[in-house]
């Protein structure tokens, strides 16, 4: 764990808070999930519960993956990248990810300029998020 923690280039600075990119991708499907940003305090709870931390650098604060919704993200896997300022979590997810109701973040596509949603909603937010 300390390896991966000292090799970790937390070179973005938002919120007062230095942090590093956090790319999740579904352990099974190779799907990405998300990407967020993770301060030293989320890594590090990360690796000591196996549980996905991150910093919103919205609310400024370390939030953990599923704690309104209860849709979690187990960590099967973790790499990082070769300067260190990437982390790719490879999760058992739990639920979905995107807090919009979505399995994934990445729902849009990019279509000659056009955005267009191309996946169907697993939850509804309003619903879970009170």
């Amino acid at each position: 764990m300390d390896n991966l923690i000292e090799n970790a280039n937390f070179r973005v600075r938002k919120s007062g808070e230095d942090l590093v990119i956090a790319i999740v991708q579904d352990f099974k499907s190779g799907e990405i999930l998300m990407v967020a940003f993770m301060n030293r305090e989320a890594l590090i709870l990360t690796l000591k519960t196996g549980k996905m931390h991150y910093f919103s650098t919205s609310r400024s604060k370390l939030w953990i993956k599923g704690e309104t919704s209860g849709h979690n993200q187990i960590v099967k896997e973790a790499r990082i990248d070769c300067d260190g300022d990437a982390l790719l979590f490879k999760v058992d997810q739990v639920g979905a990810s995107c807090h919009k109701g979505y399995n994934s973040c990445f729902f849009r596509r990019i279509e000659k300029e056009k955005i267009t949603i191309f996946k169907e909603k697993v939850f509804d937010p309003e619903k879970v998020y009170k």
